[in-house]
């Protein structure tokens, strides 16, 4: 009686219709089974319980004292199963309050969160984002466990078979001058690019291998005055200083009212192919769903960073 392996959960469905028709013939067609199986699931669960469970009367059948013990429970049991195992979560934006966590570089927060904030303002209004740091060697780990929802930016490492991926724009390369730099004025020169002196951004992400490892290609070999591990000084640093920095484009772009101008690279530098990412056991997710179709509509193959550019054009990149 308590080998609940031996109970099909069939049987509970007829057991709860019962309890509320108090007819088999009526319990039978709820459940859109034929009468004979209708009596063969009853004396089954008659056989799995030990007790007659319902009996019939004149008036219909009746439940036992047993039955009616546990009734309660069975319909309890069924409601969890129904609402939370069975039924498909729904999810709607517009009343959702969920948080959305994603991981992206210090670069990136600049990038993809304002187009999101702005999408999110619209038409989900109670929900939030969360940017959560994670290093890379930690982030497939932190996407199987649902510590955040999507990356986005340029991660080439992350390639686990159970990473999806989704293209959505190729970001450039800039370099970043002051206004008032003493030689720098117009066009940035290969000459002018070798003789100034650089900040050079040793970050955790690896959008700036791209970059270096052109210049090995090409035999360049710059003079390096200052190595960061991030880039958010990079503009205040450049804008008092003659050192130059070359950083994926959008810094400049925010920055470039304070103090600070924009100028194409002064060779054809590599472009940085960014992405979003997120895990096979989400794709069922309907918020997360929900949020890589966003994500897709705000930024395949629209680089947020050029609506804000001036005269900055991929026309102009050497």
């Amino acid at each position: 009686m308590d080998d609940i392996v031996r109970l099909d959960l069939n049987l509970l469905l007829l057991f709860d219709a019962l309890q509320e028709d108090m007819n088999l013939s009526a319990s039978a067609r709820r459940l859109r089974i034929s009468q004979p199986t209708a009596s063969t699931s009853l004396q089954k669960l008659r056989a799995f319980f030990g007790d007659q469970l319902f009996v019939r009367t004149g008036r219909g059948m009746k439940p036992t004292p047993f039955a009616e013990k546990i009734a309660g429970p069975v319909r309890q049991s069924l409601d969890i199963l129904r609402r939370d195992v069975v039924r498909r979560t729904q999810f709607d934006p517009a009343t959702s309050d969920r948080v959305i966590r994603i991981t992206t570089s210090d670069v990136g927060v600049m990038i993809f969160v304002p187009p999101l904030l702005d999408a999110l303002r619209k038409v989900a209004p109670s929900m939030t984002v969360q940017v959560v740091p994670v290093p890379h060697d930690a982030l497939e780990k932190a996407l199987e466990q649902n510590e955040v929802d999507v990356a986005i930016g340029y991660f080439p490492d992350l390639t686990g078979p159970n990473i999806m991926t989704q293209a959505l724009f190729d970001h450039m390369f800039a370099c970043l001058v002051s206004a008032h730099h003493a030689t720098i004025t117009g066009a940035l020169s290969l000459e002018q690019f070798l003789a100034a002196d650089h900040i050079v951004i040793n970050e955790q992400g690896r959008s700036q291998e791209l970059f270096e490892r052109r210049l090995r290609e090409l035999g360049l070999k710059r003079r390096v005055r200052l190595h960061l591990p991030h880039f958010m000084s990079v503009p205040q640093l450049v804008a008092s200083s003659d050192m130059i920095a070359t950083v994926p484009m959008s810094l400049g772009v925010w920055y470039q009212h304070a103090g600070i101008r924009v100028c194409p690279t002064p060779i054809e530098s590599p472009l940085i192919q960014l992405r979003q990412f997120w895990h096979r056991r989400l794709n069922d997710d309907p918020m997360v769903i929900w949020l890589h179709r966003l994500l897709a509509d705000l930024l395949i193959g629209k680089d947020p960073a050029l609506a804000f550019s001036e005269g900055y054009s991929s026309s102009d990149h050497a």
